[in-house]
């Protein structure tokens, strides 16, 4: 079994280097601090759920309704006050204060993964004024380096990337995909600390049969590409299965995607 090698170094302008989850090998819970809780908010207890298991990340989708930022993949699933205030932030503000000021054992920012299904600048303007009744606990990115807190927010979905990019003090950041990985002059760590990216973009595996070299090969690339840049690399729509959980742990990739959260841990802590 590999350990996770990741290279930090100072990017875009003075950025600190992103802090990674560890990952070393036959620590359990450091192996689950890698699993991202993909519409956590479906699950019997959101957020609860994964913080008991070590998670190190979940993902809400949100819309703006009524002045509420409604949590749900779709709208018609959207009902009044489940909100991702009531379902995440003040959660999350009440388990630092019961842990000693951690929300994450090993101290490590837990990173709550916003995605704006619609209405980018509108849904913005609300979350900065929510974030903002809970700037003690948040990661602060203040003029291009990174202060971290003991909760990290990134946006993902309909981003508002130019305004976020345009702002010197922030309490999020934002979620890229490959092509920014791959740009010429790639984002400042401290803008984009994340690259997320469709599974179906680098390989059509589905985990009933082996990786072929190739795809490996693309894998690896992509997740020195990242470490070297200093980003965590995550996919969504990867297959969900003890086979895939393991393979892109081995292959390095930071963020594990998973909608069955309790499988997921109990594998990777008794396989790793």
């Amino acid at each position: 079994m590999r350990a996770l090698a990741v290279v930090f170094g100072l990017l875009g302008g003075g950025c600190a280097p992103w802090p990674a989850p560890p990952a070393a090998v036959g620590d359990g819970q450091a192996a689950t601090a890698r699993l991202h809780g993909h519409n956590d908010y479906l699950q019997p207890q959101p957020l609860r759920t994964a913080l008991a298991l070590g998670l190190g990340s979940v993902e809400a989708d949100v819309f703006l309704v009524d002045g509420e930022l409604r949590v749900g993949h779709e709208r018609w699933q959207l009902r009044p006050g489940r909100t991702l205030r009531s379902l995440y932030l003040e959660p999350l503000q009440a388990h630092l204060v019961a842990n000693g000021g951690r929300v994450r054992a090993d101290g490590q920012p837990f990173v709550l993964l916003v995605d704006i299904k619609a209405d980018a600048a509108a849904v913005y303007h609300q979350l900065r004024e929510e974030l903002a009744a809970f700037a003690p606990m948040l990661t602060r990115f203040v003029e291009g380096r990174v202060e971290p807190g003991a909760v990290t927010v990134l946006l993902s979905g309909d981003r508002p990337r130019e305004r976020v990019a345009a702002e010197s003090v922030r309490l999020c950041a934002l979620d890229g995909r490959l092509a920014d990985l791959a740009a010429a002059v790639p984002p400042p760590v401290a803008l984009m600390p994340w690259i997320s990216d469709a599974w179906a973009k680098v390989s059509d595996w589905t985990g009933s049969d082996e990786l072929l070299p190739a795809e490996v090969a693309r894998l690896r690339a992509l997740v020195e590409q990242a470490h070297a840049q200093g980003r965590e690399l995550r996919f969504w729509g990867a297959p969900d299965r003890v086979e895939a959980w393991g393979a892109l742990f081995d292959l390095g990739v930071d963020r594990i995607g998973t909608d069955r959260p309790a499988a997921a841990a109990a594998f990777l802590r008794q396989a790793r």
